[in-house]
């Protein structure tokens, strides 16, 4: 294989659990030309770890023609047909993807489902790959340079994230005040709240207790999260970032399930207790994370 695409949409965490998948096909074929078209700004952060050597945005209007019974532009069917791998993770209901590939008799097509079909997440994505021979070690990946046991700021760097996708996913805020307080009072950590665009206004509340991250670009995010001696949050893409930069992790699960969606890694410890989140208590949360502290001290 000299030229492989990979379409891969969502969000943040969608690409993150694909970083499995890209690591089966960077270490089979380590000197191919590996592009992915999707989520472009999370896809970047497999760009900068080796795993990828171009992206591309879904939002081009190009990739929209792949969804029409008509044929391609001429110049967009020349340049799909010089790769000799196209793996295909977007939605494709109807078929109109698929019947556009392969565009010769020596290129190859996979494809699998958009949204996971077994746990862990990771798992779905790889065993699309399995017509080529190729099977995962694990399906955790981390972003290159970032692992567990890898040396960490002699502070007690604690970063924390209140929000997610969804308010159904997230602990009561009031209790993120708490346990913020908590952490600087009695375990003498110095708090690093993550908030994004959508969340700064009500998660920044927590910004009195330490520093504030607001809306960081995504390697910026990386590389201060890599720092921490703990990560606390939901079920949420910067959850699977904290985790694929090395940092042992606490998240608290409510409607979704863990099995499926918790990053699959022995530094990750999942918290839940049914599906509201409320019924997670700050206490329940206070020995997770003293337990945390306690193993990396």
């Amino acid at each position: 294989m000299q030229r492989i695409l990979v379409l891969r949409g969502g969000a943040l965490g969608d690409f993150l659990v694909t970083l499995p998948a890209l690591a089966l096909l960077r270490g089979r074929w380590p000197a191919a030309r590996i592009e992915l078209a999707g989520n472009a700004t999370a896809a970047r952060l497999g760009q900068n770890g080796g795993l990828l050597d171009a992206v591309h945005s879904q939002g081009e209007a190009r990739w929209s023609t792949l969804f029409r019974d008509a044929a391609l532009p001429v110049e967009f069917a020349a340049w799909l047909a010089g790769f000799d791998l196209v793996v295909n993770y977007w939605p494709d209901p109807g078929g109109e993807l698929r019947a556009h590939f392969p565009r010769h008799d020596r290129q190859t097509f996979l494809r699998a489902e958009s949204q996971p079909a077994r746990a862990p997440a990771a798992a779905h994505y790889c065993a699309a790959l399995r017509p080529l021979g190729l099977e995962p070690a694990d399906y955790f990946h981390p972003l290159a340079g970032n692992r567990p046991d890898a040396p960490r700021s002699a502070k007690r760097l604690v970063a924390l994230h209140p929000g997610s996708g969804s308010p159904r996913k997230n602990w009561p805020l009031d209790r993120w005040a708490a346990l913020a307080d908590w952490l600087v009072r009695e375990c003498g950590a110095e708090v690093l709240v993550v908030a994004g665009e959508a969340e700064s206004a009500t998660v920044g509340q927590l910004a009195r207790f330490g520093s504030l991250l607001a809306n960081l670009p995504l390697p910026a995010l990386a590389a201060r999260l890599a720092e921490c001696r703990l990560f606390i949050g939901h079920d949420s893409g910067v959850s699977h970032l904290a985790a694929a930069c090395g940092v042992p992790s606490v998240l608290l699960f409510g409607p979704t399930e863990p099995a499926m969606w918790a990053p699959p890694a022995a530094h990750v410890s999942v918290l839940r207790r049914g599906v509201a989140l409320a019924s997670i208590s700050p206490d329940d949360v206070q020995r997770a994370v003293t337990a945390a502290l306690t193993d990396r001290t």
